[in-house]
């Protein structure tokens, strides 16, 4: 669990670093770390976890979030929500643009 706790994203990398938290958050769900429901710590202890600024934690999850991988519930925290965003919620197609 250490080992966890000491990654940080590459400055020097060509991805943006709110992408790299992306990744490393998406692969934490994808490989059960990070089960369905689990609670995510708050945007500033990840941001100190992973050495960045609050801000881009707060980019990383709402990429996440739009995603359909996470959900905020005001008051309470983020959540894992499904591993896969559900196909069966309406879209916006359906309403006419005017």
């Amino acid at each position: 669990m250490a080992e966890e706790r000491q990654w940080r994203p590459d400055p020097a990398s060509h991805v943006y670093v709110y992408l790299q938290v992306v990744h490393r958050i998406t692969e934490q769900i994808q490989a059960g770390r990070l089960p369905v429901g689990a609670r995510l710590p708050g945007e500033r202890d990840l941001a100190e976890e992973y050495g960045v600024a609050v801000n881009t934690v707060r980019r990383a999850i709402r990429e996440l979030r739009d995603q359909g991988l996470l959900i905020t519930v005001p008051v309470k925290g983020t959540f894992v929500s499904a591993k896969e965003p559900s196909s069966n919620a309406p879209a916006n197609e359906d309403k006419p643009t005017g």
